[in-house]
């Protein structure tokens, strides 16, 4: 079995907990997750199986969009509600408005640079971050460059006055390696306040919304009812590529592994990566070659043989 299973992670678990449950389920060791979700938040999490997992990277490459909730009064050492408050100032009232918020959250749409959190899987010198973190170390972090296409407030802010907090509900869509903690933080920091996450809820990651997703009881049911409708070909996992259809002897070219040119391929202009279809399934991903001008080169071999 190969395709692609948009699961809709519950909040608790961990990424690797969906994928362990899932290889039970249905009897398959080659499974793997198209990008982690951390254990407090729920959401559309893609699951690749069988040939499906050699379109996992596209899958991640592909933009995301998330709902939370963003608190600006507290700051924690893991930048969302499961860590141990490490600052904190009291936000009045009136101190803070809408349109101050939204003025600031305008700012950061475009590219932008993150500084990963001390609780994320970041490798420095070999180790990841949140294991300096756990161990009560310090550790200078690599900067990161982050797309953000859109970052508004989605509700009227709510004031607590027993915490001197406010807080407010936004949505986001944006690129790869984005850490959306960080952005409320970076949020709370420009409005002048400590800041985290309070919630958060990705609603679509590689083009799978929560209305395609089903649940981990769900896909249980089915499959014992032999039944695997939750299953998506792996084509749906190129949808942002370019696409080109092969005739016969293009296949052949291609199931064997050689080299096409632009021409072949109906391309006008050079192209990063292309999905190479056959009879309407996914047979390779092709490539620009590093030194023949107009040629392409398997990146990727799907199926090579129908």
């Amino acid at each position: 079995m190969d395709g692609i299973i948009p699961l809709w992670k519950e909040a608790g678990m961990t990424s690797h907990d969906c994928v362990f449950k899932l290889r039970k389920m249905l009897k398959m060791k080659k499974i793997g997750h198209s990008g982690t979700l951390d254990p407090a938040v729920n959401g559309v999490l893609p699951i690749c199986i069988g040939k499906g997992t050699k379109v996992i990277e596209y899958l991640q490459d592909s933009g995301k969009v998330y709902q939370g909730e963003v608190v600006l009064g507290v700051a924690t050492t893991t930048e969302d509600a499961t860590g141990e408050v490490v600052a904190s100032a009291p936000v009045e009232e009136t101190s803070v408005t809408e349109e101050m918020i939204d003025q600031v959250m305008n700012q950061f749409v475009g590219t932008i640079t993150q500084i990963p959190p001390m609780y994320s899987a970041v490798k420095v010198k070999g180790k990841r971050l949140y294991e300096y973190a756990r161990a009560g170390e310090t550790v200078e972090r690599p900067k990161r460059q982050a797309v953000i296409k859109e970052f508004k407030r989605i509700s009227p802010l709510s004031y607590h006055p027993e915490t001197k907090t406010l807080s407010f509900q936004f949505i986001v869509a944006c690129g790869k390696g984005t850490y959306v903690r960080t952005l409320a933080v970076d949020t709370g920091k420009t409005l002048g306040y400590p800041a985290h996450m309070s919630q958060l809820t990705r609603l679509e990651s590689g083009g799978f919304k929560e209305q395609d997703s089903v649940t981990l009881e769900e896909i249980r049911t089915l499959v014992e009812m032999d039944t695997y409708s939750f299953v998506h070909p792996i084509e749906e996992g190129v949808k942002d590529l370019v696409q080109i259809s092969l005739s016969d002897e293009q296949y052949e070219d291609v199931r064997h592994g050689r080299f096409l040119s632009q021409e072949d391929l109906g391309l006008t202009e050079t192209t990063e990566l292309v999905a190479i279809f056959y009879h309407e399934l996914l047979v390779g991903i092709y490539g620009p070659h590093p030194k023949q001008a107009q040629m392409y080169k398997p990146v990727k071999i799907i199926r090579n043989y129908l």
